[in-house]
């Protein structure tokens, strides 16, 4: 699928697609050219087109450093992660940033909310820029915007599951373990888009050029991630506290029922002896043809039951 995007008097507005507008011509009109899925025609009619060489999902999910941001006769490329959820979860997703000139390319394989968010403010005339530079700032810009929100959120959360482990009764301590787990993936994904995009601004400020206006947007991003990672790790400090409180009271429960099968064999131990001695097969027995003697016995045991019962409920133990 590919979306386009044109800028008209300093606002990005979407172009509707047309049947009498070839796709070579709406490609050369374009200042934003949005990708999500494309086919093999799509593909290659880009690649003639802009002269370029369409990348490889392979090559888009490259870790270093040096594949991630380059530039090249074809243009300046980013490689930057953004967050996809996914069935209650993220996941990273890498999408392929190329700035030439007029246009700027972005190559991804899923819908992401970040570009979803930006296309439904460009349809509204929210989105002010001049180039496509200012685009792609506009872009992270945006990014960094939403991972604040996530992070406002996952706080939310973190709040809630606090006051569910901690002052509650009767809470379902193993769905909080697993609650408490979700939330530190997310919080170490969005940790790790935040790091990417601040490596990808600092290649921008470097190779955008002297641009004043560009590079000081640029700075103030950076000092808004410098901000959210300091939330995430206040965020990891505080899920590493949740985690620990939690498994401390599942010790304490095991603890407790391990305590409880551990008086009741004391408790059952007396008895058991008392049982034991008068199960033995001796001729002389003292008790054997004593008429009261059965009920003896059965005293016995119970008196040697509830003693220890009534020395652990009076120290406290029970």
């Amino acid at each position: 699928m590919l979306r386009f995007f044109s800028i008209e008097q300093g606002v990005i507005r979407e172009l509707e697609p047309s049947s009498d507008t070839s796709l070579e011509a709406s490609i050369r009109n374009a200042h934003w050219i949005d990708t999500i899925n494309p086919t093999e025609d799509e593909r290659n009619t880009l690649a003639k087109t802009l002269n370029i060489t369409f990348p490889e999902s392979g090559d888009v999910q490259e870790i270093e450093a040096s594949s991630r941001c380059f530039i090249d006769n074809e243009g300046l490329h980013v490689h930057a992660l953004f967050m996809s959820p996914n069935e209650g979860r993220f996941n990273t997703v890498t999408v392929a940033c190329l700035l030439q000139d007029n246009c700027l390319l972005t190559i991804r394989d899923d819908e992401l909310a970040d570009f979803r968010l930006l296309r439904l403010r460009a349809r509204k005339g929210q989105v002010m820029c001049d180039t496509p530079k200012q685009l792609l700032v506009t872009l992270f810009d945006q990014k960094v915007e939403n991972h604040a929100d996530m992070l406002e959120d996952m706080h939310h959360q973190l709040e809630k599951l606090s006051a569910y482990v901690l002052e509650e009764e009767n809470s379902d301590l193993e769905e909080a373990v697993s609650r408490i787990a979700r939330l530190e993936d997310a919080n170490g994904k969005v940790r790790l888009c935040l790091m990417d995009t601040r490596r990808n601004i600092s290649f921008l400020i470097r190779r955008l050029g002297a641009q004043n206006e560009d590079r000081e947007s640029l700075r103030e991003i950076v000092l808004d991630i410098d901000t959210l990672m300091s939330h995430c790790t206040f965020l990891f400090d505080k899920v590493n506290f949740l985690m620990d409180s939690t498994q401390g009271f599942i010790n304490i429960e095991q603890n407790q029922i391990i305590k409880t099968f551990s008086i009741a064999s004391v408790v059952f131990l007396p008895p058991t002896v008392v049982a034991s001695v008068y199960g033995m097969n001796f001729n002389i027995m003292p008790e054997l043809q004593w008429e009261w003697g059965y009920p003896f016995a059965i005293g016995i045991m119970l008196l040697s039951g509830f003693a220890p019962y009534l020395f652990f409920k009076h120290k406290g133990w029970l």
